[in-house]
C-alpha cells in the first residue's frame, strides 16, 4: 500500500509531466525553468534534436519549435510509470505527438510521432523537477520526405 507521501509524490510528478507538455505546445519555453532542474540533461537526439543542458535545450526549442514552423502541436502523455525512491524518482512516459508543420510553399503537413520519455526526477526546495529526460523513438507516421527521422 502506498503512503500519503508516495501518493502525493506520484501526483506531483504526473502534474510535472503534464505541465511540460502544456508548455511545449503553447511555446512557453522559458517557463520550462520551473519544470527542469538547473542541472538538467536533456537528450532529444532520437528525433534529430539537441543533447544538452538547460540553456542548450531552451535555445534549441526557441529555434526549432517556432510557432511559424509548427503552429500546432500536441504532446499527449499517458502510461506514466513512476518509481519513487525518497527524494528521487525515475519514470517512463508514453507520448503521442501530432505535429502540424507549415511548409515553405504555403501548404501544411501533419505527421505523428510515437515516443517514450525516459525520465529522472528530483525533489527540490521548489518541488519535483525533471533532472534528466531522454526521448526514445517508438515510431513515426507521415513525416515529410526531408525529415531525418523517417520510419525505419
Amino acid at each position: 500500500m502506498l503512503s500519503q507521501q508516495e501518493l502525493s509524490d506520484r501526483f506531483e510528478i504526473q502534474d510535472l509531466v503534464y505541465r511540460y507538455a502544456e508548455l511545449i505546445d503553447s511555446k512557453q519555453f522559458e517557463a520550462l525553468r520551473d519544470v527542469f532542474s538547473e542541472d538538467v540533461h536533456v537528450d532529444y537526439s532520437a528525433f534529430g534534436g539537441v543533447v544538452g543542458n538547460l540553456e542548450e535545450t531552451l535555445a534549441f526549442l526557441h529555434a526549432a519549435v517556432t510557432a511559424e514552423l509548427f503552429p500546432k502541436t500536441q504532446h499527449l502523455n499517458a502510461n506514466i510509470q513512476v518509481t519513487v525512491d525518497g527524494d528521487t524518482a525515475t519514470g517512463r512516459v508514453m507520448c503521442f505527438n501530432p505535429m502540424h508543420m507549415a511548409l515553405p510553399d504555403g501548404t501544411s503537413h501533419t505527421f505523428f510521432l510515437g515516443l517514450w520519455y525516459l525520465d529522472e526526477y528530483r525533489r527540490t526546495a521548489q518541488g519535483w523537477r525533471i533532472c534528466r529526460r531522454e526521448e526514445e523513438k517508438s515510431w513515426v507516421f507521415n513525416t515529410p520526405d526531408f525529415m531525418t527521422f523517417q520510419d525505419d
